[in-house]
């Protein structure tokens, strides 16, 4: 194994800027409109309040998993230790793996393309045009990953300024110029706790769950993190205690200009917004710190994502050319070429359809990734005594079991058509492990005997 010759080089402050930076990208900025769509009333706050609870339960189950095993590979890693190393957590792990080459360039070029849309405020983009800027984002990211992990956390710093100078500037705008107290005093107007508001603000929180997703990042990084036990769990509860408080502030700023059922409509909401209040020079200059946002989170998702098959590989358990290390830079320069490669065909492919590139992620990552280690971390907990947990959630397992209903309710959220594709991919990825496994006679056939027919037994 080859995961000692990454350097733990990565504070608390670079991973926490690293996950940050991840979360925000360009998710807010185009799903803001989408979930006051949806919730088509003053209350879409409390969609925003549930993808925050939602990733603050999740965290704690991330980081009991990634202080105890921090290592290059996240989820890849834990699936394997909770279902078993030789018996089922092979496949849980293989199955990850799959679905990561899928999802994860699908993660990478949904930021790229939400990037193509917001520079079109700038400079209108037929479609022909918005491909070329999405596949150029994602070619200069990999240009800019190549290099030692020490130069990334660097980079990750200034890019994460950018990111928080962005949305102090929202949300100062809103207390400047704005009603900023209006929109929290009108959250229940017209609020009815039915069927309905309960199945729109579902519909709503696949969106804003997007915008937080990233703030376990640090987790695929674990075998780079200088003090992982501490520094893991930290990191992901200041991402997400700091962006969550970012978030709410940032949706009232902008409610506090515009009224929401204009701002529902709108395609540039942030750049509209700072129009309104600063003219139009302000909002070109905005627009290119919202593209800076955006051009940092394909930056750190692509940095995570490149670790997993590198793990795998490392590990035995997927195709060897993704073990392979960089000579002098000490990094996964394969599996990092081959997602950029991917992600750069479907940020070409998929720009039209925004929207549901952002559900059939969250569709196909809930029930191995989520869903699967939050279970994972039970049976472990429960079973295998040996393992030490540096950190511990408190009220073990009740965090654990509203995370896997809130996870749920969620995959339901995303529609049924992406539920079907969710499961084809998980089945498509059982068959093939079957098949590796019945080759290599791993789990679940390590145990055959292979009969030899008679006249060719060994002299």
């Amino acid at each position: 194994m080859a995961q000692h010759l990454l350097e733990r080089r990565l504070s608390l402050g670079q991973a926490s800027a690293i996950n940050m930076i991840d979360m925000v990208g360009i998710g807010p900025f185009i799903t803001l409109p989408m979930v006051i769509s949806m919730m088509n009333g003053p209350y879409f706050l409390y969609a925003w309040v549930a993808g925050g609870v939602l990733s603050f339960l999740d965290a704690m189950i991330w980081s009991e998993l990634g202080a105890a095993f921090p290592m290059a590979g996240g989820s890849y890693n834990f699936l394997k230790e909770a279902y078993g190393k030789k018996s089922a957590g092979k496949m849980m792990s293989f199955l990850f793996v799959w679905q990561t080459m899928i999802q994860a360039p699908l993660v990478i070029a949904s930021a790229a393309i939400g990037f193509a849309k917001y520079f079109s405020y700038l400079f209108p983009l037929t479609l022909f045009w918005e491909k070329v800027v999405s596949g150029t984002v994602v070619v200069l990211i990999i240009i800019l990953l190549y290099r030692k992990i020490g130069a990334i956390g660097k980079i990750s710093v200034f890019l994460w300024s950018g990111v928080i100078i962005t949305l102090f500037w929202i949300i100062g705008g809103g207390l400047v110029h704005g009603n900023f107290l209006a929109p929290i005093k009108s959250i229940n107007s017209g609020l009815h706790l039915d069927y309905g508001f309960v199945a729109a603000i579902g519909f709503a929180s696949v969106k804003s769950v997007y915008s937080y997703l990233g703030y376990y990042n640090v987790c695929h990084l674990g075998s780079e993190i200088k003090n992982p036990e501490k520094n893991i769990p930290r990191s992901m509860f200041i991402s997400i205690a700091g962006i969550g408080l970012l978030y709410f502030l940032m949706n009232v700023s902008v409610a506090s200009v515009i009224p929401w059922q204009n701002a529902m409509h709108s395609k540039y909401i942030v750049s509209e917004f700072i129009q309104i209040i600063a003219g139009g020079t302000a909002a070109k200059i905005a627009t290119c710190l919202i593209l800076w946002v955006a051009f940092a989170s394909v930056f750190s998702a692509t940095l995570g994502y490149s670790r997993i098959p590198y793990a795998a590989a490392d590990d035995g358990e997927f195709f060897s050319i993704f073990s392979k290390l960089h000579p002098t830079k000490h990094f996964p320069y394969v599996s990092l070429l081959f997602l950029g490669g991917i992600a750069f065909v479907f940020s070409i492919e998929f720009n039209a359809d925004l929207g549901k590139v952002i559900s059939a992620i969250l569709a196909m990552r809930i029930i191995i990734q989520f869903i699967g280690q939050a279970v994972g971390l039970i049976v472990m907990r429960t079973r295998r005594k040996e393992v030490g947990f540096p950190f511990k959630m408190p009220l073990f397992p009740l965090p654990v079991i509203l995370a896997i209903g809130m996870w749920l309710f969620i995959l339901i959220s995303t529609g049924s058509h992406l539920m079907d594709w969710a499961l084809v991919i998980i089945v498509s990825g059982i068959v093939v492990y079957f098949v590796k496994a019945r080759l290599g006679r791993e789990w679940p056939f390590q145990n055959e005997v292979v009969k030899v027919e008679p006249g060719y037994e060994d002299d």
